[in-house]
């Protein structure tokens, strides 16, 4: 997923950087999928290394909330 961050006038993205993270569950990586083109801000818990039922990332999505703008 590659995320906007920075936004100029009009909404329109300056810059986008890659945020590599894992979801642990279901319906936050259901969600996710669904909203794939909108603005959203997802919420996430920073772990200290990996385990393989986690995933790749030390960074787990746990919530995903659409931004309004």
């Amino acid at each position: 997923m590659i995320l906007s961050s920075v936004r100029g006038n009009a909404n329109v993205p300056l810059a986008s950087e890659k945020f590599y993270f894992s979801v642990a569950n279901k319906n936050v990586a259901d969600q996710l999928s669904r909203l794939q083109g909108r603005s959203v801000t997802v919420h996430y818990k920073q772990k200290n290394g990996t385990l393989p039922w986690r995933g790749e990332s030390e960074y787990i999505v746990d919530s995903v909330r659409v931004e309004q703008y």
